[in-house]
């Protein structure tokens, strides 16, 4: 592959240094089949996990500063017979971490998530009072650690239209998301809501704001993506170490063809360097 693009790169034992500078080092993990781009094939889906168990042994170990992800076509390797909702959840498992929260920076905004990789007719009933405060608790201390923000502002976006409506639209901003802010704000994390999505993302909000956390992924990604996509970053909180992944898909139509944009591996690269010394 690196010969196709042209790349200098030899394939080492990582932690051989006798390479010539700005040639990367590449440990090789072996396929089952070779590949062919553009092209599914589930007897390679295994490949893509022992890839992730690799570099996250490395950063338990100490081997490496971070991780940093190319997306994942999730349906091969539920094709290949292992259970696989997404890179978060499955690094959330592998690293033993109890809570992690999936949040996009770019384009001015950082917009973090209550919920991920779920159905809307689930989303409601995976928000609980206890995940709310426990996403809030990680928000704050990794806005605080990696991204060395001294007392982070946390805007929380309701669930329903116009946060409810007083209950005519539904109680959940009431019961669950208000209480759970409660609860955060006395534990002495600056958070405010829940406010309407409709009107959290608009710029007089966003200037006394730090984090925005959207209930769901399709509530608060749009906005991030519009304001930044290519150039986007995804970063998991929570972990014992950097994470950091682009904010697009596989584009599996243009794999082979030399016209994929890879500006938002570019940013994921570069904010896991910066990240990565206040680990």
């Amino acid at each position: 592959m690196s010969a196709k693009a042209g790349l200098p790169a030899r394939i080492v034992a990582i932690g051989d240094r006798s390479l010539l500078q700005g040639c990367p080092d590449i440990e090789h993990v072996p396929l089952a089949r070779p590949r062919v781009p553009g092209r599914l094939d589930p007897a390679n889906g295994r490949y893509v996990l022992a890839i992730l168990d690799r570099a996250i042994r490395g950063c338990l170990a100490g081997e490496y500063d971070a991780i940093v992800t190319a997306p994942v076509q999730k349906s091969v390797i539920n094709d290949a017979g292992v259970p696989f909702t997404g890179h978060t959840e499955y690094l959330a498992e592998k690293a033993r971490a109890p809570h992690v929260v999936m949040m996009l920076v770019g384009g001015g905004l950082r917009v973090a998530l209550a919920t991920t990789h779920l159905p809307l007719s689930e989303v409601s009933r995976s928000i609980s009072r206890e995940s709310l405060v426990r996403t809030l608790r990680v928000l704050d201390q990794d806005l605080k650690k990696r991204f060395r923000i001294a007392k982070p502002r946390i805007l929380v976006s309701g669930l329903n239209p116009h946060s409810g409506e007083s209950g005519h639209l539904g109680r959940e901003d009431i019961d669950v998301i208000a209480p759970a802010i409660a609860d955060a704000v006395a534990a002495g994390i600056a958070a405010s809501g829940p406010i309407p999505a409709d009107t959290l993302f608009v710029p007089e909000r966003l200037k006394n704001a730090d984090c925005a956390l959207a209930m769901y992924h399709d509530q608060g990604l749009p906005v991030l993506k519009y304001a930044s996509f290519g150039r986007g970053v995804n970063v998991t909180l929570g972990l014992p170490f950097v994470r950091t992944s682009v904010d697009h898909g596989t584009a599996l139509d243009l794999a082979g063809t030399g016209k994929a944009d890879p500006g938002s591996l570019i940013e994921a690269l570069k904010l896991a360097i910066e990240l990565a010394p206040a680990a």
